[in-house]
């Protein structure tokens, strides 16, 4: 299909994009482009939320953005979410994908925007839409082996997200901390310096006009939780290394969350104790010290709702929300027990060799059922529309809650003000 063919039937039928989206994930792949194109001239386009993270550098603004990877019915759950954004007015919104879960559930870069800006253009949202890279992250093993290698791995990954409006970006050489030093220099020095590497590669082919939002992290998740030693060390490193004008906006930290969150042998997710007072206390040194928007929250999809409005408080600028919405699914009475079987069963028999010895068949399905979202992603988006309406009713009145307690209910205008004027 020709593009202005693609843009005429847009524009007589927006209910069109269904079909079209449909055959561009499951028969027609080159679809992509002339779709994305086509969104663009509709006024449906990345764009990067750093104009606004510069506000937050001066000031904390009194609200915490989530970022919401979303790993199956993709393009359901986007529209779910912009229509309770347009509802309540919430402006500051990132949605994002994973480095390790555009593997799993089977989404590149270019199909997750074309999915995320499709629904945006089908629920006729009217702000800007952010699409972010989460966990753009290094594997420590194959870095080690060959550092030259794996950058280039991360590269092209970058290329490949920028081209398709990505326009803000996590880059997570957290994995290449070195504990066993002993000074905290020597521990965070191929954190930083590899993440001022790759800082300076975006900078370098970043579209003319747009400046590419971009994150680093200084403590992998689910490790011991961050100190401002560490902060400060990683951040002077950063400094020095990073030769160009625009660094890094934002810092992920560790505060005693997991992704996934840790789970019981009955397969339920423990309460855990998050560390408030050092995101608090990172999230000031990183904006007063450093001239960053604040700290970022990851793993937090699956604390308990009475955690959430503690983020605005404690001046988190960002927090990164996945797990919970999975389990929401999965998990909801209206999905057919007998699909469900049906991916459990696959997961038991083609992923044995992830199921360790002092797991729980509970355990091993709720770290594993993640992996459900790829093999079976066109039965996910077939799923009838009485069933999907039942569960993404209920939905909407998840995503209500977080966005109330993060406080960005009525950000819309401000968004605006901020993004589109830049």
């Amino acid at each position: 299909m020709k593009k202005d063919d693609l843009l005429n039937k847009l524009k007589e039928t927006p209910e069109e994009i269904d079909k079209i989206l449909y055959k561009a994930v499951f028969k027609n792949k080159k679809l992509f482009i002339p779709l994305q194109e086509s969104l663009k001239q509709l006024g449906y386009k990345g764009y990067s939320i750093y104009p606004l993270y510069r506000e937050f550098s001066k000031k904390f603004l009194g609200f915490s953005v989530p970022a919401i990877n979303i790993r199956g019915m993709t393009y359901d759950v986007a529209r779910t979410i912009f229509r309770v954004a347009k509802k309540l007015k919430v402006g500051a919104l990132i949605f994002e994908i994973a480095k390790s879960e555009m593997g799993y559930t089977k989404q590149s870069p270019l199909e997750y925007a074309t999915v995320v800006l499709s629904a945006g253009f089908r629920e006729k949202f009217e702000g800007p839409i952010f699409i972010q890279g989460d966990h753009f992250q290094f594997n420590r093993k194959s870095y080690f082996a060959d550092a030259d290698r794996e950058k280039s791995n991360i590269k092209n990954l970058i290329k490949e997200a920028i081209s398709a409006q990505f326009y803000n970006i996590d880059i997570d050489a957290s994995t290449l901390v070195v504990l066993e030093k002993e000074s905290l220099e020597e521990q965070q020095k191929h954190n930083y310096e590899v993440t001022a590497e790759m800082a300076e590669f975006v900078r370098s082919i970043e579209p003319e006009g747009i400046t590419v939002n971009l994150g680093g992290e200084i403590g992998e998740i689910g490790g011991h939780n961050s100190t401002p030693e560490e902060l400060r060390v990683f951040m002077k490193g950063f400094n020095r290394v990073f030769k160009r004008e625009v660094g890094i906006s934002k810092i992920s930290v560790q505060t005693g969350t997991s992704h996934g969150g840790v789970v019981l042998p009955d397969g339920k997710v423990a309460t855990i104790n998050l560390d408030f007072n050092t995101l608090k206390t990172l999230s000031k040194i990183a904006r007063e010290e450093f001239g960053l928007a604040g700290a970022v929250q990851h793993g937090a999809s699956t604390l308990p709702e009475d955690y959430f409005n503690l983020f605005p408080e404690c001046e988190c600028v960002e927090v990164h929300l996945a797990t919970g919405f999975q389990n929401f699914i999965y998990d909801h009475p209206a999905l057919p027990q007998e699909f469900r079987e049906k991916i459990y069963s696959y997961l038991k028999t083609n992923l044995k060799n992830e199921w360790k010895e002092d797991m729980t068949e509970a355990q091993f399905i709720y770290k594993t059922r993640k992996k459900g979202f790829g093999v079976f992603k066109k039965d996910w988006w077939d799923l009838s529309s009485e069933i999907k309406e039942k569960i993404l009713s209920d939905m909407e009145g998840l995503f209500e809650k977080i966005f109330r307690a993060l406080n960005v209910v009525n950000t819309s205008d401000l968004v605006k003000s901020k993004v589109l004027s830049s």
